[in-house]
């Protein structure tokens, strides 16, 4: 059975902290892969699955069409707009590229599965740096960012809440509910015709939490919240539900869902 070709982008970060001990200091850097629990649970399944870190996407994500053809589906997750539109030709160089933006529009159109996860730098993130606002990959999205800090925040968890008949959705199939608690999303507006599947509770804002939709010929997705910790918490990673709620999701953007 061919697998599906999945190439997930970003979901990656390097910390330097200074430590002070007395009189004296020294500096650490430390380098983080937050994509690790869906890198499990798709260990041994139908889907293959190229992880390129944000760091490795300035230059290794492809300027070409035919650098996405192999792919069934790309997921944008926690990586900002910057990274794709400022790679070291135009940002030390100032050399003309192709806009890759234009290229994930173009890709999805033609008949791709394109989704973005939720993250500090998804959407419009943190302080509204992603800055995917108006961008052609926003074009190709299901839902819209806002034009400022996106972030909800919900320390005490909630709980999604699914549409009337969401639960029979290919994307719930074999799924349990209740969805484990979750600590916060990125804030978007649905658009027209989209299907949100989830929502936060009212009582947090019933912002939209998984939303699908088509662009052209391609099925396209938003999942508000994260992969994995922090929004997303570990009893939530090893939750039996999941494995199955990305594959799930997965099968659907490539159009294998029946």
């Amino acid at each position: 059975m061919t697998k599906t070709k999945v190439l997930l982008v970003g979901e990656s970060w390097a910390t330097s902290a200074t430590h002070y001990k007395g009189f004296d200091q020294f500096g650490s850097v430390t380098f983080h892969l937050g994509a690790e629990p869906l890198v499990a649970a798709l260990r041994d399944s139908p889907f293959e699955l190229t992880y390129m870190p944000a760091h490795e996407a300035a230059q290794g994500f492809p300027f070409a069409a035919e650098g996405l053809a192999g792919y069934d589906v790309i997921l944008l997750s926690d990586i900002g707009a910057n990274t794709l539109l400022l790679p070291p030709e135009v940002w030390l160089q100032g050399r003309p590229v192709p806009n890759r933006l234009k290229l994930i529009r173009d890709w999805t159109e033609r008949g791709g599965g394109l989704a973005m996860i939720g993250g500090y730098f998804s959407f419009q993130g943190i302080d509204g740096r992603a800055r995917w606002r108006r961008t052609p990959v926003e074009d190709a999205l299901p839902v819209t960012c806002l034009p400022y800090d996106d972030r909800l925040e919900v320390p005490e968890g909630f709980v999604a809440e699914l549409a009337p008949g969401a639960a029979g959705h290919p994307i719930f199939r074999g799924v349990p509910q209740p969805l484990p608690l979750l600590l916060g999303a990125n804030e978007v507006v649905a658009r027209p015709g989209a299907e949100v599947l989830a929502r936060l509770p009212e009582s947090e804002g019933g912002h939209p939490l998984l939303v699908t939709g088509r662009h052209g010929a391609g099925r396209t997705l938003a999942w508000t919240s994260d992969i994995g910790p922090h929004w997303l918490p570990q009893p939530f990673v090893d939750w039996e539900g999941y494995g199955t709620l990305w594959r799930n999701m997965l099968g659907w953007l490539a159009g294998r869902d029946a």
